[in-house]
């Protein structure tokens, strides 16, 4: 009778320990839920992702068939193009690489804005205040740099800079989002370095990099966090 009452006290007491024990684990996650969201941003969404990419495509494609299709040496074969088209081939990529950058930067904030509204969360904090700074800066500067390179008409070092300054970028920003935001850069400075070795296919590793890695990042990131919240 006595080793009964030991045994049921022991089984009680073991019990109440797993339920303690489970308790401490849900608050200690609930706990590190909550200072993840107040140090980094994550309403990120993967359809803007999604659309960049394609919208990025769109913007290539508009370029190759600009160019004729041909062997894309920007700088041997821009002053051929300029002589047959009424618009300067300069002008025109600046306007269909600025739209590209409009219809993305528009996409990543509805997107990033209904994900945030579902999540029952602010789009501006201070963590979003400190994550666009940090993309700010790279992609400021290397816009200037590809603004100059434009007016010195040395194209073929577009798709490379702005392939790696924007990579850079990410990295940059990476500290206050997901880590995946941090692979994709990765990913667009060695296309931005392979686009310098290989300055002919310069719009094709762009494409590339705007355009298939932004949709497989999209991807991976709605099948990661977007589906799972849905």
């Amino acid at each position: 009778m006595f080793s009964r009452k030991i045994y049921f006290n022991f089984a009680f007491q073991s019990t109440f320990n797993m339920e303690n024990s489970t308790k401490h684990l849900e608050d200690l996650s609930e706990i590190r839920n909550i200072m993840e969201r107040s140090t980094k941003f994550l309403s990120l969404s993967g359809w803007s992702g999604i659309f960049a990419g394609i919208i990025a495509l769109i913007g290539a494609l508009a370029a190759y068939w600009f160019l004729g299709g041909s062997s894309i040496n920007f700088d041997e074969t821009l002053t051929v193009f300029a002589s047959k088209n009424q618009i300067s081939p300069r002008i025109f990529l600046l306007v269909d690489a600025l739209i590209v950058l409009f219809f993305a930067l528009v996409a990543a904030f509805v997107f990033s804005y209904r994900k945030a509204t579902k999540r029952g969360e602010k789009i501006w904090t201070p963590v979003t205040r400190r994550l666009l700074f940090q993309l700010a800066v790279p992609l400021l500067s290397g816009g200037a740099l590809s603004l100059i390179l434009i007016w010195d008409n040395h194209l073929n070092l577009l798709a490379p800079l702005t392939l790696i300054f924007y990579g850079l970028a990410l990295v940059n920003a990476g500290k206050y989002t997901t880590h995946e935001i941090v692979v994709l850069g990765i990913a667009e400075i060695a296309m931005g370095l392979a686009a310098a070795l290989w300055q002919d296919l310069g719009l094709y590793f762009w494409a590339a990099g705007f355009g298939l890695f932004h949709i497989i990042y999209g991807i991976i990131l709605y099948m990661k966090y977007d589906r799972k919240a849905a």
